[in-house]
């Protein structure tokens, strides 16, 4: 299945097409052949926003589990492994 790309220029002349197909699938808009936004239906934002979220708290609940446990480095130390691209 290929998903709807128009022009931002399409998009603007076709507005309310446009939010109609937004409602069905994400609408990819290009501009100068280069894609700049995908129009989603305010129920797939939503969604999306509210699982980043649980991700996010997710990830801080883990961090906590570690600090807790003593499962932590050193900031200095960490960082200039992060500089000098060691990744051990």
């Amino acid at each position: 299945m290929s998903r709807p790309v128009m022009t931002a220029n399409e998009a603007k002349t076709k507005f309310g097409e446009v939010l109609l197909m937004s409602q069905r699938e994400p609408v990819h808009i290009s501009k100068h052949g280069k894609p700049v936004a995908v129009l989603v239906s305010s129920e797939d934002f939503v969604s999306t926003d509210e699982l980043k979220l649980e991700l996010l708290r997710l990830r801080a609940e883990r961090a906590r589990e570690q600090i807790a446990a003593g499962d932590t480095v050193d900031g200095g130390q960490f960082f200039d492994q992060l500089l000098q691209g060691n990744d051990d």
